[in-house]
């Protein structure tokens, strides 16, 4: 939880990248996934969660993201995020960083947090552009599953 210059993570990612002899996208929507689905960072799933009730509501709750974010950790700099609604089922979420594929990042959180609704979503990642990148999101089913159990309090 410090603060590190944007080079060194891209200079780790880079290296991370070709040790495990991974593509850098692929680590970074792992990261996405290990940051909403490991029990050690259960306090951002939560802060997550609370956007919404359903995965629409979710979605609709990530523009804000950044701001609720910063009530929690006052220095944290999440990417700035931009949820279009291109149709009932269809979302498109831009993701605007100074991280090269943070939208990759995004892209691991949806997935995972799609999950934990229980609805059913393809996600395309659109590609990378000069300080961010676009996420296609397509709802297939609401309730495709029953999804992870929350409660507002937390659990002792």
């Amino acid at each position: 939880m410090l603060i590190y210059d944007d080079e060194l993570t891209t200079q780790i990612l880079d290296a991370a990248s070709a040790v495990l002899n991974r593509p850098r996208f692929e680590l970074m929507e792992d990261l996405g996934t290990y940051l909403v689905s490991h029990p050690n960072t259960e306090s951002l799933r939560r802060l997550l969660r609370f956007g919404g009730v359903t995965f629409v509501e979710f979605l609709h709750s990530l523009n804000e993201l950044p701001d609720r974010a910063r009530l929690a950790v006052s220095d944290l700099d999440l990417p700035e995020l931009d949820l279009r609604d291109q149709a009932a089922t269809e979302f498109s979420l831009t993701c605007k960083s100074s991280i090269a594929g943070a939208g990759h990042v995004f892209m691991g959180i949806l997935r995972t947090m799609a999950d934990d609704y229980g609805a059913l979503v393809i996600l395309e990642h659109l590609g990378v552009s000069k300080g961010g990148g676009t996420i296609s999101i397509s709802l297939v089913v609401t309730e495709f599953s029953e999804g992870r159990r929350f409660n507002l309090g937390v659990q002792l």
